[in-house]
């Protein structure tokens, strides 16, 4: 999973969230930094019980947090949906010794990128992409760590 830092990069550079089940995010600036939210229609829960743990289906889970506008919060993209968001851009993934290396081809030049993690690797390839395509980022500080 990427961090928060380089998902607010992503922020920045124009990559634009349409939430759906399973994406994660962050809400940042609201002493919930560490914390990391999944979009779900239902809240699943495990339950320890005498008898062993269970999955329990539950309703709306009561919360001081009743919403939270989109703006606020943070997409933390998963590795398919950055693979997915580099197109047709997208060339190989290859894991390196320590770590791995994205290959990119825009406009016939083939580019590398790395990262510690693959989502690292394709979300840096991905901020390239968001520059090449004249994206403006906006003006404004990263959510602090």
């Amino acid at each position: 999973m990427i961090g928060v830092q380089l998902a607010w990069q992503l922020k920045q550079a124009g990559l634009a969230w349409k939430p759906g089940p399973g994406d994660r995010f962050a809400i940042p600036d609201r002493d919930l930094d560490d914390e990391v939210f999944v979009l779900s229609n239902m809240t699943i829960e495990v339950h320890t019980m005498p008898e062993g743990p269970v999955i329990g289906f539950n309703g709306t889970t009561e919360w001081a947090l009743d919403d939270v506008e989109l703006d606020e919060t943070l997409w933390l993209p998963r590795e398919d949906q950055l693979r997915e968001l580099l197109g047709g851009t997208f060339q190989a993934l290859r894991r390196q010794a320590s770590a791995y290396a994205v290959v990119v081809e825009l406009l016939g030049e083939s580019r590398t990128f790395d990262g510690e993690t693959a989502e690292e690797a394709y979300a840096a390839a991905l901020l390239h992409l968001l520059a090449a395509a004249g994206v403006t980022p906006e003006e404004s500080a990263p959510p602090s760590p």
